[in-house]
């Protein structure tokens, strides 16, 4: 839907290994820069939205969960809601709050997105990864399912290795859907590595990213293989993290005379769908609705673009993504990571803060750390991962998986107004 409302303040912590914070301590960080650079105090917050997936699972806090980290900071009596939506948790929290206070009903909201997902316990934390799937289709709950349809659909060969339980399972879905576009459009695992090596150089230039080392194409090939064709660092990473929006109507932005004015101009979730044979040809996927929906609603296209941060939870999906969203033609993916135009001084910077390969993939803080990069970047306050220029900014987050592709995406495009 097309939105009114603006981006009045942004915060996050570094993400990465946490071990020595809580999950409250996490979003504190977060929430009180928010407020700080928004220039507001928490008494005028109206309501909040506040978004995790696997608290219950690796802190046991199941219920509740905004309204304890709330608490912990004196913010009561507000509105809070709780979003949970696997990976785009917080995305599609902002997309609420945003449709909220574009409709009238608030002038200043709070979003916050935060995760820890280190335990001592990996298997924990890989289980949070498996509950985003329907756990009752297959009884062991290993979600694999999932996989067996990409593959079935895809005519490729499919089974159970022996590092399966030692890995998300995720990373078995879009080893699948990585060899379904090899198969398709000729991509190798060299075009993958070249998305985490320019990943990599963006991440280097980010104080805040999980990953600072950058690494060469034959660093990524030469890398521990998780599943063929993925290596190592074509795989997002565990990480602990949270970030932090604040949200106000133009009416609210003019009276505290905030001079930055980012306008959220479109914020699009769906939902996935079984797509029938006719659909599945035709290429149809839920980040190509989303992203559609997000394009007509502010009037813009593609082309508009000066930046993206999209969800390469693994590098493949990053070219996968290029496709869908309209940045290339499809099956022009490696083309356009072939050409540079993705990376710092091309066309089309993608990911310049690093990207869930290199920032880091705190799940439910990824989506508002998208917003918080993209802000910055029309701010024009990101230093040397600076675009010059960038007036148009596109964030597209998925979340779960239901069937052959995401069981949610948020797409949400960002103006920077003079």
């Amino acid at each position: 839907m097309r939105m009114h409302a603006y981006v009045a303040g942004v915060g996050m912590t570094t993400f990465g290994r946490h071990q020595d914070k809580s999950l409250k301590a996490l979003a504190a960080v977060a929430i009180n820069a928010a407020l700080h650079d928004a220039g507001i105090t928490p008494q005028q917050l109206q309501a909040a939205w506040m978004g995790n997936a696997a608290a219950g699972l690796i802190t046991g806090q199941e219920m509740i969960r905004g309204e304890v980290v709330l608490r912990h900071l004196g913010i009561g009596r507000i509105p809070v809601v709780n979003v949970e939506n696997a990976c785009a948790s917080s995305s599609t929290a902002l997309q609420q709050a945003a449709a909220m206070v574009s409709a009238g009903l608030y002038d200043t909201v709070l979003v916050c997105g935060y995760e820890k997902l280190f335990h001592a316990d990996k298997t924990r934390s890989l289980a949070a990864f498996s509950s985003a799937v329907d756990v009752e289709v297959d009884e062991a709950q290993t979600g694999l399912h999932v996989v067996q349809s990409i593959a079935a659909l895809s005519g490729l060969p499919y089974s159970v290795d022996a590092g399966a339980r030692s890995r998300s399972l995720f990373m078995d879905i879009y080893a699948m859907l990585a060899r379904q576009h090899m198969q398709a459009y000729g991509s190798t695992a060299r075009h993958f590595a070249m998305v985490s090596a320019k990943n990599s150089r963006h991440g280097s230039l980010n104080a805040r990213a999980q990953f600072r080392e950058e690494l060469s194409v034959e660093q990524v090939l030469a890398a521990r293989a998780i599943m063929s064709p993925l290596t190592l660092p074509m795989c997002s990473p565990l990480g602990d993290g949270a970030a932090a929006v604040v949200l106000m109507s133009e009416r609210r932005l003019r009276q505290i005379g905030v001079r930055s004015r980012i306008r959220i101009a479109a914020s699009a979730l769906v939902s996935g769908w079984d797509f029938n044979a006719a659909e599945y040809a035709a290429g149809a996927s839920v980040g190509a609705l989303a992203a559609d929906q997000a394009y007509a609603a502010a009037g813009v296209g593609p082309a508009d673009l000066s930046c993206v941060e999209l969800h390469d939870a693994s590098a493949p999906s990053e070219i996968m993504a290029y496709e869908y969203l309209g940045l290339c033609g499809r099956g022009q993916g490696i083309e356009l990571i072939e050409s540079g135009e993705t990376q710092l001084g091309g066309r089309i910077p993608v990911n310049t803060s690093g990207g869930l390969l290199r920032k880091g993939h705190p799940i439910g803080a990824t989506g508002c750390a998208q917003i918080v990069e993209l802000t910055e970047q029309l701010r024009g306050q990101c230093g040397a991962r600076q675009v010059a220029g960038a007036r148009w900014a596109l964030a597209h987050n998925g979340g779960g998986a239901i069937g052959t592709d995401a069981a949610a995406t948020v797409v949400t495009l960002l103006q920077r107004e003079d």
